[in-house]
């Protein structure tokens, strides 16, 4: 397929999404209800949430579904839309252990081939009373040299701007979709558990934001119910049903899917919360997120480890962090030695020899938090990496410091830094010549998101790793509304020929704001 029929979101995938995803009416009123599906539904199973699948490599990748009664989930898959050739897959039974959510993983497909799928839901009493089939399209990694295109961002519903029907939700979905990329990473921020919605908000201008307001969006999630809720919420969007039936995704997760800022052990001080112990609100919440995101290293129950490498294909290798689940206490930063660090020393050790092994051209970074940007916790505390020390590293600078020399003594080229979070877009470049710690290899961090959520000004940065930004969009106030602009993503584009990768900022509305073009092998580009 070519540029133009990709940048077109090209006939077959267009095609194959036309009639399938206009959620029943059902939908709303089981969500607004408590979103749990009624035991004596009449009719048959449906899949009103839509599909997704997530973790596409060059042979497989992993179904996603959720039903609205116990059902038997079956999968399958064509090398048309037309589906005269099918092979079929029976996955699991759906029912509320898992909040009727379940998954399927493909195995032994094509590279680089177009797949098309439906997912069909059976009774549980009765198999041969079957659901309308729900229909998805993906592009399998290719086996050779070929380019690839992906988009990346974060931070969706959040500082209390939720789906606004009158501006016509999630819009940016539609937006990413028509690039038709092979795949989206989500950069963490998924959902905001912690952040409530209110029906209406003023805005500047005199007008209202319109809020569509669910029993779980009503207050702070706690109970897993709850947290179930808050992912459940945004599939109530038709940009996002659409987008998840022909973009896969790679999900990772940050703070928000639990509360603010959190790391283990912590003891919340926050009134709205009757259970106050993050552990035991992040336990759940990561099951939350392990029913709701199709990522094959997490078990329904939420066990197993979100950091992982994705292959895809000889060009690209994708390294997912998890820089929440390990990390140590938020601090002030000027620690003089740190053990766990952000990473956690089995992450940081597994991602130093998954590095090293990676022969993929690039090797991008998907960093929940930056590197050199200052975010602070508070008053005394930072949340990220970097304190502001522009000195020697210290405190969870110390992991990192740890990290470049690894990749610079290993000789290992090509890495590339993405991440959101700060809630603007940017880009840095990271050069030994201008840090207080030298033994590294120039690199870049290209920044961007929100996708829905409150925009802010500009991060400080930290000298401590020499980073330059080169280019910055931020508003100037905090929390400025979706509908007031900056709203940000970014695309990766691989040329299979010359194998360079450019990066492109964009802002909601197609613009592209900035573009940089990596040459493969160079260092300090």
């Amino acid at each position: 397929m070519n540029t133009g029929d990709r940048a077109n979101g090209g006939p077959a995938r267009r095609s194959v999404l036309r009639g399938g995803l206009a959620a029943p009416a059902a939908l709303a009123a089981l969500t607004l209800a408590g979103g749990a599906p009624a035991q004596a539904l009449a009719g048959r199973p449906e899949a009103a949430w839509g599909v997704q699948v997530g973790d596409v490599t060059a042979a497989g990748g992993t179904v996603w579904v959720r039903a609205d009664r116990p059902a038997r989930m079956v999968v399958e898959t064509s090398a048309t839309e037309s589906f005269r050739r099918v092979h079929r897959r029976r996955g699991p039974l759906l029912g509320p252990r898992t909040d009727y959510t379940g998954t399927v993983r493909l195995h032994g497909l094509p590279h680089g081939e177009q797949v098309h799928y439906r997912v069909v839901l059976e009774d549980a009493d009765d198999p041969r009373r079957c659901g309308e089939p729900v229909r998805g399209t993906f592009r399998t990694a290719p086996g050779r040299r070929h380019d690839v295109r992906f988009v990346w961002s974060g931070d969706v519903a959040g500082q209390g701007w939720g789906i606004n029907p009158d501006r016509g939700g999630y819009r940016v979905y539609s937006e990413m979709r028509r690039l038709d990329p092979d795949f989206f990473l989500h950069s963490g921020d998924t959902v905001y558990a912690d952040g409530p919605l209110a029906a209406e908000v003023p805005l500047p201008d005199g007008t209202v934001w319109r809020n569509l307001v669910t029993e779980e969006k009503s207050k702070v999630a706690e109970t897993l119910a709850e947290y179930r809720g808050n992912f459940r919420y945004n599939l109530l969007d038709g940009n996002l049903r659409r987008f998840n039936a022909q973009v896969p995704i790679v999900a990772q997760w940050d703070d928000h899917e639990v509360v603010n800022n959190w790391y283990p052990g912590e003891i919340l001080t926050d009134e709205r919360y009757t259970e106050r112990r993050a552990d035991v609100l992040a336990a759940r919440a990561r099951r939350a997120f392990a029913e709701y995101f199709p990522v094959p290293v997490l078990r329904p129950d939420g066990a197993g480890r979100l950091y992982r490498r994705i292959p895809y294909g000889p060009l690209l290798d994708v390294f997912v962090l998890d820089m929440r689940t390990y990390r140590n206490a938020n601090s002030d930063g000027l620690a003089p030695d740190d053990v766990h660090g952000i990473l956690g020393r089995e992450q940081l050790a597994w991602l130093k020899r998954e590095l090293q092994r990676s022969r993929a051209e690039w090797k991008v970074i998907a960093s929940d938090m930056p590197l050199g940007l200052v975010v602070p916790d508070g008053t005394t505390a930072f949340e990220a990496v970097a304190q502001g020390d522009p000195g020697a590293p210290l405190g969870r600078e110390l992991q990192v410091a740890e990290l470049l020399r690894h990749i610079k003594h290993r000789r290992i080229t090509g890495t590339v830094w993405l991440t959101a979070d700060v809630h603007h877009t940017s880009a840095q470049h990271y050069d030994p010549a201008r840090a207080a710690f030298t033994d590294f290899a120039p690199f870049w961090e290209f920044v961007t998101g929100p996708l829905h959520a409150g925009a802010f000004p500009g991060s400080a940065l930290d000298g401590t790793f020499g980073p330059d930004r080169v280019f910055l969009k931020a508003p100037e106030t905090g929390n400025v509304a979706p509908s007031q602009g900056f709203q940000f993503y970014g695309e990766v584009h691989i040329d299979g020929g010359s194998r360079e990768l450019t990066v492109r900022l964009r802002e909601e509305g197609g613009a592209v704001l900035f573009t940089k073009v990596l040459r493969p092998g160079l260092v300090g580009q």
